[in-house]
């Protein structure tokens, strides 16, 4: 038996890509990880101070070998952070190791999620609008392109989202794959 693929969460900032990833590892028995944690774990600091030392090409420069690393290893559940579609190699390799959904919500959903987060770097700024509206633009098509599955996570909390989506792996995600079977020796 070939081992499970990942199941690859992706999607804009505030998509629940780490409340629902963590409820989804439990119901499927698997690891959750959050890329960004990683990331933060092997920098031995969190992602603003490494945006602030080396800005964003030193973080997605992280952001890529953390995520190789991770899906050449054990599967597990993996919420992405909202930037890893843009680098094609990223996308090359989450489509070839995992099943990937997209957590597709609206910059309004977004705006009313993170009104009070001042954690991401991406959105510290006057107008969290339009960069939101700016990042959906230019990461949509990324995630629609790299996606075996688009999820609307609007369900009136992360459980809820989680128990559908659940529902809905349950028939899609090829959690592993059976070798042939052998020829009848008789």
């Amino acid at each position: 038996m070939e081992s499970a693929p990942h199941l690859v969460l992706v999607g804009p900032m505030g998509a629940g890509k780490s409340s629902i990833g963590r409820r989804l590892a439990r119901t499927c028995g698997l690891p959750f990880v959050d890329l960004d944690r990683e990331i933060e774990t092997r920098a031995g600091t969190d992602i603003p101070m490494i945006f602030a030392h080396e800005g964003e090409a030193g973080f997605r420069r992280r952001e890529r070998e953390t995520l190789a690393d991770l899906l050449e290893g054990a599967p597990c559940v993996l919420a992405t952070g909202g930037g890893a579609v843009l680098d094609p190699d990223n996308r090359a390799r989450m489509r070839r190791r995992g099943f990937v959904v997209y957590l597709c919500i609206d910059v309004d959903t977004q705006l009313a999620r993170l009104a009070n987060d001042r954690s991401r770097p991406l959105i510290v700024a006057d107008d969290r609008e339009a960069v939101l509206r700016r990042l959906a633009a230019e990461r949509g098509p990324l995630y629609d392109a790299v996606a075996d599955l688009t999820f609307p996570p609007t369900d009136p909390g992360p459980a809820e989202a989680t128990s559908r989506l659940a529902a809905m792996l349950a028939d899609r995600w090829p959690r592993t794959v059976a070798p042939a079977p052998a020829p009848d020796p008789t």
